[in-house]
């Protein structure tokens, strides 16, 4: 991909994606392809921004459903482009039509696919891990379940959000450190159309400034092994307090949430410096580098030699 990332329009990512499909059919695989892969169960998204579009045909080779009992580690977000889809959350089904955002928190139990009776199913989709002041633009008024929907109306919001995720597909695709920047700050404003469609006002405290302090004071000091005491003290928080906070607001513990952070980064550098994994696990206050990759191999699914060598691979969309 060149410096411009032009995104694809629907039609054309489609076709490239249909494409692609045919190849790896005639060869007699089905997931080899970088680019198609994630379209595919069994897939492991780790920490990374993963965006992509499902274009499902009746029949085609990705009419089956995506059944997921455990949920996912991070976010998905959602949008209807095209035909007509079937969500269940374990409980209840509903449809879902052009125009239609369904946001997926983690751990939420859910299956999808191509709605009976529809005859196609595209959806754009973006998997990520939400910068900490998202928190808020992260709670719809539309709940079903465990989930989030919306229905967008306006024609001309539903063309921008359309062409912003397509955006974040084509950046994301990229390894470089500022591409993914780009991509995480065009999914930002993904994140604040939505709420700003969906008209969500946070609660007095529904956000405690403290919490904020915390990450920043986190994000800061990723080099170096932090404990909650630690991050407690420098926000003026008791440590019970500032973990009951952290885990209600985010859903998961602090040293959690901080662990992804330090693969994140550490994701980041293996892509943009040639520095050795063992230089690389100390920049993310990592001593023992063995156990620095078990960490990384935990989240990703594979080394960190490996996740250099296959992303070096994997630079553009066709």
């Amino acid at each position: 991909m060149d410096d411009t990332a032009a995104p694809l329009s629907a039609p054309a990512q489609v076709e490239s994606v249909i494409r692609r499909l045919s190849l790896l059919q005639a060869g007699g695989e089905t997931t080899a392809d970088p680019f198609v892969a994630p379209l595919f169960p069994g897939f492991h998204f780790d920490t990374r921004l993963v965006a992509g579009i499902t274009p499902i045909e009746r029949g085609g080779p990705l009419d089956f459903r995506i059944e997921r009992p455990e949920g996912m580690r991070g976010w998905i977000v959602n949008l209807t482009v095209k035909g007509s889809g079937e969500v269940f959350d374990g409980e209840n089904r509903f449809t879902v039509e052009p125009g239609d955002l369904v946001l997926f928190p983690p751990g939420a139990i859910h299956d999808y696919g191509r709605a009976p009776g529809a005859s196609e199913w595209w959806h754009r989709w973006i998997y990520f891990q939400p910068r900490a002041f998202w928190s808020g633009w992260l709670s719809w008024r539309g709940a079903r379940g465990a989930f989030f929907v919306q229905r967008v109306e306006d024609k001309s919001l539903v063309a921008t959000l359309e062409a912003l995720f397509g955006e974040v597909a084509s950046w994301s695709a990229n390894t470089d450190l500022l591409s993914m920047e780009l991509a995480m700050n065009l999914l930002e404003r993904v994140i604040l159309l939505c709420a700003k469609n969906d008209r969500a006002t946070a609660p007095p405290g529904h956000f405690d400034q403290r919490l904020l302090m915390a990450c920043k004071f986190v994000t800061d000091n990723l080099h170096r092994p932090l404990s909650v005491a630690e991050i407690a003290q420098a926000v003026c928080l008791s440590p019970s307090r500032l973990a009951h906070l952290f885990t209600q607001t985010l859903g998961r513990s602090i040293l959690k949430w901080r662990e992804e952070q330090v693969i994140q980064f550490a994701c980041h550098l293996l892509l943009v410096t040639p520095s050795p994994v063992k230089q690389i696990a100390a920049q993310v206050g990592y001593e023992d580098p063995l156990y620095f990759s078990r960490v990384f191999r935990r989240y990703t699914g594979c080394s960190p030699k490996a996740f250099r060598a296959e992303h070096s691979r994997t630079q553009g969309m066709p």
